[in-house]
């Protein structure tokens, strides 16, 4: 069994020591001392011991409320303390805080201590809704930002290695240029032009590990003082932002994507969007807007970052084009393999308008400093042999059918999806009284949902209607008929009371 205990700096306090002590102060800001059980499960391959991992801190941190050992009001440590000293990544722990936030036992002011919710010993603050012991496991994992793992291309996988490493010259075990690969950079200048419709040139696109990376990077080379983002959208692109030393200012999103005439009003230097499929609502940024916001950019001389979230993958009709196509001078277009293969494929670009690439060249230094190149040179083999296209073309017929299952699903209980059909995520409408409880009851039957709150920067107001995002990517072949008729079921009952 693996015991972490989570010390803080208040041990160090001298007794009796007044309250100006500068001790006190750091104990209080690091927040309670913790001891947290995370056993390992022997059965859990490899593969999916992150997930693992990120579900058994959510259950321990539940558990050490529901039965009193974290009282309401107590400080918990920073993620950042936290994952250091349980040996977990930042991004897992700062993902189970906010999702635990969104679920209403705990709560987040800026400024301040996350503290356990007044209330949270009796479950998220739902009417009806009695607090119960939590599953130890999740059945029905409906994980958001995930392919389904089963359907990674392995044989082509191994066909593109064997390839590349015959045939490969001895100096790509060298260290490796920052801008990556230019195997990869060719054919990812073909394939984005012919798939996404992006105006670029291999010279002008960096390679590295993934968009969250590239954000980060991003803001410490190009960005000025303030970023404007998506008021509900991905947690993690605001703290990539945060972390390189930007300040994030929220827009808000409705049924035509981000407000660009709220955008004009911010002073912002730089914007982040999800205009081909908004995360989380689903909807695309119209094409008024698109025009709009690059005019917005070339006018304060400002820069769009496009994160072309779900691009491949649109159900109804043919894929709508990047942004960057409208403006090659002003936007840059990042995107990575982790929807469309793998997370676990560590593998991102930026395509960029070129007079900033030397910039963000000289933020990553004179080498490569994370990503795989063996893994660039196996991704370049896939793409120019067609085994890229294939594995898509094979993905999208597997996720439109489970969509329009979802759909099929939820209009026998009065409920419609928003948003277009696309990507690998659905936001299941209900209304905000109802969203935590839902949530709640999900996690009781062992169901892997979030809720829409979740994705609320903190200083933007909550959209007109709640909602449970449900990644349909996620659940293994075999598994998804049972796993979508029990989330039809808690839907049902939680609605009906």
């Amino acid at each position: 069994m693996t015991e972490k205990r989570v010390n803080s700096a208040a041990e160090m306090s001298p007794p009796g020591s007044a309250s100006t002590d500068p001790w006190d102060e750091v104990a209080q800001r690091l927040g309670a001392d913790l001891f947290l059980d995370l056993q390992p499960d022997p059965g859990v391959s490899a593969r999916g011991r992150g997930a693992t991992r990120r579900r058994a801190l959510t259950e321990a941190l539940r558990a050490a409320i529901l039965d009193g050992r974290l009282p309401p009001g107590t400080a918990l440590p920073p993620y950042r303390s936290l994952a250091a000293d349980l040996g977990l990544a930042r991004g897992t722990v700062s993902t189970v805080y906010q999702e635990l936030i969104a679920e209403g036992w705990l709560i987040a002011r800026q400024g301040s201590a996350t503290r356990v919710a007044e209330g949270a010993a009796r479950g998220p603050r739902s009417p009806g809704i009695r607090a119960t012991a939590l599953p130890h496991t999740i059945r029905h994992d409906f994980s958001l930002g995930q392919p389904c793992a089963g359907m990674f291309p392995r044989a082509d996988w191994v066909r593109a290695t064997r390839r590349v490493l015959t045939e490969t010259p001895d100096d790509t075990f060298s260290p490796a240029h920052p801008q990556g690969r230019p195997e990869l950079r060719h054919a990812l200048t073909t394939y984005l032009s012919r798939t996404r419709g992006v105006r670029t040139a291999a010279e002008h696109i960096v390679l590295g590990t993934s968009v969250m990376a590239a954000l980060e990077l991003l803001s410490r080379s190009v960005f000025g003082a303030v970023v404007a983002v998506e008021s509900h959208g991905l947690p993690f692109h605001r703290q990539a932002l945060e972390r390189g030393g930007t300040r994030v200012v929220p827009v808000a999103v409705d049924d035509a994507g981000m407000v660009i005439d709220d955008l004009e009003r911010t002073g912002a230097s730089a914007v982040l969007l999800t205009p081909s499929h908004q995360f989380p609502t689903g909807v695309a940024l119209s094409p008024a807007r698109r025009m709009q916001v690059v005019d917005w950019a070339r006018r304060t001389g400002a820069i769009i970052v496009e994160d072309d979230y779900d691009g491949e993958f649109r159900y109804d009709r043919e894929p709508v084009g990047a942004l960057q196509a409208l403006g090659p001078d002003v936007v840059i277009h990042a995107g990575s393999m982790s929807k469309s293969l793998s997370p676990a494929v560590r593998a991102g670009w930026l395509a960029m308008p070129p007079e900033l690439v030397g910039k963000v060249l000289s933020a990553k230094g004179i080498r490569e400093p994370d990503a795989g190149i063996i893994d660039q040179l196996v991704l370049a083999d896939m793409i120019t042999s067609g085994a890229y296209d294939r594995h898509i073309r094979r993905s999208r017929q597997v996720y439109r059918q489970r969509r329009d299952d979802i759909v099929d699903a939820i209009s026998g209980i009065g409920l419609e999806l928003p948003g277009i059909a696309a990507g690998l995520h659905a936001l299941i409408p209900v209304e905000h009284a109802v969203e935590g409880a839902l949530v709640h009851r999900a996690y009781e039957r062992g169901i892997a949902v979030v809720g829409q709150s979740l994705f609320r920067h903190p200083d933007a107001e909550p959209l007109p209607r709640g909602g449970v995002a449900v990644g349909f990517g996620t659940p293994a072949a075999s598994s998804f008929p049972a796993d979508l008729t029990a989330l039809a079921d808690v839907l049902a009952e939680v609605l009906r009371r």
